[in-house]
């Protein structure tokens, strides 16, 4: 009974120790928001388009005549000038064609003569009228029959000296050898592909534009001026690569098609890059990044929306200082900071940025200043 009493003793003693010390219990305090007022303004906004690396040259190298490869003059990843030897072909056909053309043409040269010698004395004859008008006119068509026989042999002379020209085979442009696809000693033909060379001193990014953006670009009334107007003032492109690289010189939009891809809803354009050190390749993917500047929008920072399953939200202050939810649409800016607003708000409605994920349907959010205490 005594140990009962000391215990009740002791908590009496303990609560009225608390009381005496005068603890003071944590108050309710009041979340923090920050608003702001919806304005319209400008914004640059990036948009990014998959990509595919093209040299603007890119050639398709094959033979001109058949015959057996002797000589790979060069090795794959090469850089090589406009005129520089790829490949050799066995050239002894073409030559003996060639010797034999020429001989042909000697013959046909000889023959010309002597209709001419025989044409000029049966002329003078018949001025004399020692022959008849006929031997006269038979004599002139065997001189113009010799005529057209020199001329054939001459041009099969020019046309074995092409064919002869054919069996070294040379660079047409300036570029990067590709993958080569034949070995010294193959039998090659006109139909054989040797090797694929980029013309790589422009490149060209082929990428696709929304109707959408472009949509002026697919009336039927719009002239080729226009056109080259538009593609002349849309901004300067940025080739990103996939690893995140971006190459250092900007390009720009040099072609656009005028048709419609039905499947798509996209018109196929090229923006061209100059590649004066040969650091793009053919068949490189990457993105094509182009600002283009939206006028007179709504932008709000990210943290003022909030998503919702399938919905986002945007938290209006009402003239009683609570927040009610909003349905907005809303596009991407590409900045990773803000959102534009396009359609759910108008100008001049406040809406809460931070803390907006933490506000509830008719919450307080904007709370009078505390008077202060005078000591």
């Amino acid at each position: 009974m005594r140990m009962k009493l000391l215990k009740v003793t002791l908590m009496l003693g303990a609560v009225a120790g608390l009381v005496s010390c005068s603890i003071d219990m944590p108050k309710e305090t009041q979340s923090s928001f920050e608003t702001m007022v919806v304005k319209k303004s400008d914004i640059e906004q990036p948009y990014k388009f998959s990509a595919k690396m093209k040299g603007r040259n890119d050639v398709t190298i094959t033979p001109q005549v058949s015959g057996q490869l002797m000589k790979i003059c060069v090795v794959e990843g090469q850089r090589v000038n406009a005129g520089q030897t790829l490949f050799v072909i066995d050239s002894r056909n073409a030559q003996l064609e060639l010797e034999a053309a020429k001989a042909n043409l000697q013959a046909a040269m000889a023959q010309e003569n002597s209709a001419k010698l025989e044409y000029e004395s049966n002329k003078n004859l018949f001025d004399k009228k020692i022959v008849s008008s006929y031997m006269l006119s038979n004599s002139e068509n065997t001189y113009k029959q010799a005529q057209a026989s020199v001329a054939q042999a001459r041009a099969a002379v020019n046309r074995a000296k092409v064919n002869l020209g054919f069996c070294t085979i040379k660079a047409p442009v300036t570029g990067v050898i590709g993958e080569i696809a034949v070995r010294g000693g193959d039998q090659v033909s006109p139909m054989t592909q040797l090797t694929m060379l980029s013309g790589n001193t422009t490149m060209d990014a082929e990428f696709s534009l929304t109707e959408s953006m472009i949509e002026e670009m697919v009336q039927a009334d719009v002239s080729s001026d226009e056109k080259q107007n538009y593609i002349a003032n849309l901004p300067e492109a940025t080739f990103v690569m996939k690893n995140g690289t971006e190459y250092p010189i900007k390009g720009r939009v040099t072609s656009l098609t005028g048709v419609v891809n039905a499947a798509t809803g996209s018109l196929t354009c090229k923006a061209s890059f100059p590649n004066p050190d040969g650091q793009l390749y053919s068949g490189i993917q990457g993105s094509v990044v182009m600002t283009f500047t939206e006028k007179d929008v709504i932008v709000v920072p990210m943290n003022a929306v909030v998503r919702l399953q399938d919905k986002s939200l945007v938290y209006k202050v009402k003239p009683d200082n609570t927040a009610t939810a909003v349905a907005v649409t809303t596009a991407d800016t590409g900045n990773g900071k803000d959102f534009i607003v396009t359609s759910g708000l108008n100008v001049g409605d406040r809406i809460v940025t931070t803390g907006a994920n933490n506000v509830t349907e008719g919450q307080q959010v904007i709370f009078p200043n505390e008077p202060k205490v005078e000591k």
